[in-house]
């Protein structure tokens, strides 16, 4: 960064980049362009990345891993400039699509396709190494943290593959065992709950409840595809679900918020026989009624993204089974991307799901 001594020396490339320096100080500056470190990494030019719901957990100081100085972002599509010699499934020039998950592909948790668990990498970028809102990114073993960009694919619905359609799908309709004729209530139509809500779909379930405290919001679950909706912002969103499936309950409830309100709501609507998915980030206790649902015969699931389901997603996308460009809202420029924070930071007064950020 040109604001620290150190760099003014540096005879390295630089480029402009998004870089957290502490809670509640992001900054769009100037860095040190990425190189090639290890024979397995390629240095990849962004042409598309996107702002997550986890980067402002970072800059209010929730996510301890990830240091002052880092680059945020772990999403985006964009082009190879260069590979390591060990890289011989892509080359330079490569359009290629970003997974927000490293793997090397190697280790015992990749070999349970447990990628999230790599113990070389998980959720690194943006996290502990410099991430996507930059103009170039170093990936770490990119044989099997990048994707080929489908031909005729819109890069602003790949950069939707990332991260939000695989962890809706996988941490929200996966692990909730969604099934045909089934009922669904998905606490939360942020983005994360909006992408359930569009996967859910592959598995036709009878009804698909989304829950919410924002009209807005909800409006737009319903022209999704959601069959019923229910504001919770008059404390009866229970009542109200209950009443919806004649006192059952859902075979899926899936939280997507990550607040202990929320994950109650679960608890309470689930039906005998069902799934409580966890899909939100918790960063406080929650209660566990045991005295209520040990006889219920519910699971109860966590998980973090692995995307494992990310080749079918692309599939999925490019026979136009799904359109995840419906999730985006709002466009800038990378130049730009302090004020695309402040767009989806309040969402609530601005409307923002997903945002596109150009390079």
């Amino acid at each position: 960064m040109n604001a620290h001594p150190q760099f003014a020396q540096s005879t390295q490339a630089n480029m402009m980049a998004l870089v957290y320096h502490g809670p509640g100080e992001p900054a769009f500056e100037t860095h040190a362009k990425p190189e090639i470190t290890a024979p397995t990494d390629a240095i990849v030019k962004i042409v598309k990345t996107t702002i997550c719901g986890t980067d402002l957990h970072i800059l209010k100081g929730d996510v301890a891993t990830c240091a002052p100085g880092r680059i945020l972002g772990h999403e985006g599509v964009g082009v190879i400039e260069a590979v390591g010699a060990a890289v011989t499934t892509f080359k330079s020039g490569d359009r290629v699509l970003i997974s927000c998950i490293t793997s090397c592909g190697k280790c015992p948790a990749c070999r349970r396709q447990l990628y999230s668990h790599c113990e070389n990498g998980g959720w690194i970028l943006g996290n502990q190494i410099d991430g996507t809102q930059a103009e170039f990114v170093r990936i770490p073993y990119a044989e099997t943290s990048l994707y080929p960009v489908v031909e005729g694919v819109d890069e602003e619905a790949l950069v939707m593959l990332s991260d939000i359609l695989p962890t809706g799908f996988e941490c929200g309709v996966l692990n909730g065992k969604v099934q045909p004729g089934g009922t669904v209530a998905i606490v939360g139509s942020g983005p994360v709950g909006l992408a359930a809500l569009l996967t859910a779909q592959f598995y036709t379930p009878a009804e698909i409840i989304m829950i919410d405290l924002d009209g807005k919001r909800l409006e737009i679950a319903t022209r999704f595809g959601a069959t019923a909706v229910v504001n919770s912002a008059d404390g009866h969103a229970v009542d109200a679900v209950m009443a919806l499936t004649q006192g059952r309950g859902v075979d899926t409830a899936i939280e997507a918020v990550g607040i202990p309100a929320t994950f109650e709501i679960c608890e309470n609507i689930v039906a005998p026989g069902g799934v409580v998915a966890n899909i939100g980030v918790h960063g406080h206790p929650v209660s566990l009624s045991l005295e209520r649902l040990w006889d219920r015969n519910i699971a109860i699931t966590t998980r973090l993204v692995d995307t494992v389901s990310t080749p079918m997603l692309l599939n999925s996308l490019k026979a136009k089974r799904i359109d995840p460009k419906l999730l985006i809202t709002h466009h800038f420029k990378l130049a730009d991307i302090l004020k695309a924070y402040d767009t989806f930071g309040h969402a609530a007064e601005t409307g923002a799901l997903k945002v596109i950020i150009e390079a």
